[in-house]
């Protein structure tokens, strides 16, 4: 049943994570959006059972969304392409997301802008990140180098305006930028990440300490650490202001990297993001990005020349890779998927927790990593192997 207009309901699981502890059996009650409470005792009058071995854990949030349901963000930068994006990953436990703009032209960037402010309407839109376009040439990745560019004040007017559209992102190359620009899009409400950099460490210790606070898709696009010159991935890992996403799909970064970055991070600073790209939740094989032809072969998307452009992945499908890949427990992968985005996005007390008063955006999913329902606000969009076991 969607619970869409209901005000009250009260949903009981045998295995309740709460953010930081399973627990269980329990049930969760919500009011007007938010938790009201939750009780450990018999759930009498529930609203919905889930199935005896289903999961419900704080909704995943994802900071690194490009596209979903066919979408590509950069081609239908509007309310109707956000919506598609937004509810391909709702149906894979995605609750909270920042769809994507990668480097551009100054238009489309616009063009998103003046929808942005309507997108924050949408069920699960968390804000916007904008990867580009001021990147290092020299680790573009699939980021089109005709377009990568220090942004001028026309850019930088666009860029700024998304620091009030929710809790946006900017990615760029601390060295392409003047230190001043950084300074101004903080600013403007911005949080700032270095991502397709090749700084060295102490071009980005200059700028955390301006207040650049994450790192996005950790090892990918940016200077290695080696021996007498640590570069991003280095000082991401050492240094523990950052918050650090990285994709945990098995392509784009091996299991010991993975394990190396959690043993260096901790589940408090690392976040699952998944890149996606817009097959997800189709049964394409191809699409365009930006006139190039990329294909999925082997659960790996590349271009023509074989670059790695985004990722194949699901919220659940890196949780459950978590696991796998590094060999952390179910736990730790939670709070990596829903509490640490939500620190990072300075939501930390809304959103990441199963806590009375924070907003009931959840997510059930059973031992097979299979979602069978999720709420946003109370809302709840219920998969079919959940119906059977829904009453009320």
């Amino acid at each position: 049943m969607d619970q869409a207009g209901s005000v009250s309901l009260t949903i009981a699981a045998h295995h309740i994570f709460d953010g930081t502890d399973m627990r269980g059996p329990g049930s969760v009650r919500i009011s007007q959006g938010r938790i009201e409470s939750i009780g450990f005792d018999e759930a009498a009058g529930a609203s919905i059972r889930l199935p005896r071995h289903a999961i419900l854990a704080p909704g995943f949030i994802d900071i690194q969304v490009n596209g979903g349901g066919g979408v590509l963000l950069n081609d239908q930068p509007t309310e109707a392409g956000v919506r598609r994006i937004v509810e391909a990953h709702r149906k894979a436990g995605t609750t909270g997301c920042l769809p994507t703009l990668i480097t551009d032209r100054p238009e489309v960037i616009e063009r998103l802008a003046v929808a942005a402010r309507g997108c924050l309407d949408i069920p699960g839109v968390l804000g916007f990140h904008l990867e580009g376009p001021a990147l290092n040439r020299s680790r573009k990745g699939i980021h089109p180098e005709a377009e990568i560019r220090v942004p001028d004040r026309r850019d930088l007017a666009a860029i700024k305006s998304f620091g009030d559209r929710g809790r946006s992102i900017v990615t760029l190359a601390p060295e392409c930028v003047p230190a001043s620009m950084i300074d101004e899009l903080i600013g403007a409400g911005l949080r700032i990440a270095a991502g397709h950099s090749d700084a060295t460490a102490a071009e980005i210790g200059q700028a955390v300490d301006r207040g650049v606070s994450g790192v996005t898709h950790l090892f990918n696009a940016m200077s290695q650490l080696n021996a007498r010159e640590p570069g991003l991935v280095g000082v991401a890992l050492e240094d523990d202001r950052l918050f650090a996403g990285i994709i945990c799909d098995g392509i784009h970064v091996d299991r010991a990297g993975l394990r190396i970055a959690f043993r260096c991070k901790g589940r408090d600073r690392l976040m699952l993001v998944t890149d996606a790209m817009p097959l997800v939740g189709t049964d394409d094989r191809q699409f365009l990005l930006q006139g190039r032809q990329i294909m999925l072969h082997d659960n790996r998307l590349t271009g023509p020349d074989g670059t790695l452009a985004g990722a194949h992945l699901t919220m659940i499908e890196a949780v459950r890779n978590a696991v796998a890949l590094i060999g952390i427990s179910l736990i730790d992968a939670l709070i990596m998927a829903s509490r640490t985005p939500a620190a990072f996005l300075g939501l930390g007390a809304e959103l990441g927790r199963i806590a009375p008063g924070y907003r009931a955006d959840l997510v059930a999913f059973n031992a097979n990593f299979e979602v069978v329902g999720t709420w946003i606000g109370g809302v709840g969009s219920m998969g079919e192997a959940s119906k059977a076991s829904e009453r009320g």
